[in-house]
């Protein structure tokens, strides 16, 4: 094996996500702030929350589609080129002495919640298409440290800009991170790989992910509940602030201490985690993060603060320990021609999930039943490691006979 440290792939990818996470971090903090910090700003932005969360349920399958039929990182580098372009356009209405608007703030939003939704899944499917299979659980743990890390940075560095600088030279710092990160994916050594299976005069079908992972519904059902601590811990961005300061009545503080103590967790998890799948496999360490997460959160509704805060350790360990199993376990498992439509069914199922989620949680929210969320996620959650646990020692084994019949259908 080709140690994945000392593979330039690796290192150009590493410097440039960490350039452009902390970049678009820092603008995704701002700009959620300012428009909250506006008139009317609560209604507003909660409305271009659900507004993009259902955009991004509808285009997912249309960017798996793509991520399967073309260069995956031309793909990237075309995200980042639009992206930087719009930012750089709009940095310049500062510098030239306009007043920034709500509609500016709602746009930047939505600029940078579509790079986010091409970005993870064209980044997963280059990963898995560039390293060999013998490097998948070291490069996924470190991918979850960095991100980790470079959230970390970025929250740190918004606290301070925030109150020192105007939103022109944010843009201005984030179109800079993406200048460098496009040029660091420029630099990869990158060339597209053909797929030997089927032939080159059949067309490939949108279907096929669809249809292909139908054809092992435990490896369906499997792969679908173990991702309900990821979708877990995207309700409770919204549930958690509300906890703290209605149920445990904190400070604000308190907030950044809990994104704090989960950013440990999730950095330990991305570190210790590929060595224990090492040893116990990707599938029995998935199964021990859902659970994990699963009584993190449902003893959260009987904590005091202190309790709380441990919780939160526990709450990253299992999610991030289960999602980089479960990167690992994908890329081991799925076909890389296969992986962005596949992937994006996932994610476009876990997108519907938590709109259903966020609309009832909203209204019992409203009418002060916060605890009852966490007794509701809780028991999601306990349904969901019961299917986990059920599919888990189901065959998982691919045929490679049978992804030329779906392929080539």
């Amino acid at each position: 094996m080709k140690n994945l440290y000392s593979d330039s792939r690796f290192r150009l990818i590493i410097f440039a996500n960490i350039a452009s996470s902390i970049g678009s971090g820092i603008t995704m903090i701002a700009i959620p702030w300012m428009l909250v910090s506006s008139n009317d700003g609560n209604a507003v932005f909660g409305y271009v929350t659900i507004c993009m969360t259902i955009i991004s349920f509808l285009i997912t399958p249309l960017i798996g589609n793509l991520i399967d039929k073309m260069s995956r990182k031309k793909l990237l580098l075309t995200s980042k080129i639009v992206s930087l372009v719009v930012l750089l356009l709009f940095s310049l209405i500062g510098f030239v002495g306009l007043t920034y608007e709500v509609w500016h703030y709602i746009i930047i939003y939505i600029i940078g919640s579509l790079y986010y939704t091409i970005f993870y899944p064209t980044m997963f499917a280059l990963n898995q298409e560039v390293f060999n299979k013998d490097q998948y659980k070291s490069l996924n743990g470190t991918m979850e440290v960095q991100g980790q890390l470079s959230s970390v940075i970025a929250g740190a560095l918004a606290s301070i800009l925030l109150s020192k600088w105007d939103l022109q030279y944010i843009l201005l710092l984030n179109v800079l991170s993406y200048g460098t990160a496009i040029y660091f994916y420029v630099k990869i050594p990158y060339v597209r790989v053909k797929v030997s299976s089927v032939k080159e005069t059949t067309k490939s079908k949108g279907t096929d992910g669809l249809v292909y992972i139908l054809k092992r519904p435990a490896m369906f059902l499997f792969l679908l509940f173990s991702m309900m601590p990821f979708i877990g811990v995207m309700v409770t961005n919204y549930l958690f602030p509300v906890f703290l300061a209605d149920v445990l009545q904190v400070s604000g503080s308190f907030y950044g201490i809990q994104g704090m103590i989960y950013g440990v967790g999730a950095v330990v998890a991305g570190i210790i985690v590929p060595i224990i799948a090492s040893k116990l496999g990707n599938e029995k360490t998935i199964v021990y993060g859902v659970i994990i997460y699963t009584i993190a959160i449902s003893l959260v509704i009987v904590s005091n603060l202190p309790i709380f805060l441990s919780l939160m350790f526990f709450i990253a360990l299992g999610n991030s320990g289960a999602r980089v199993a479960r990167n690992s376990f994908l890329m081991d498992q799925i076909p890389n021609e296969l992986i962005g439509r596949i992937d994006s069914l996932f994610r476009t199922i876990g997108l519907l999930f938590r709109i259903v989620l966020l609309s009832i949680f909203t209204g019992m929210v409203s009418a002060g039943l916060i605890v009852y969320c966490f007794i509701a996620l809780s028991g999601v959650l306990v349904v969901a490691s019961i299917f986990v646990i059920y599919s888990w020692k189901k065959d998982f084994r691919i045929d490679k006979k049978d992804l030329k019949i779906v392929v080539g259908n």
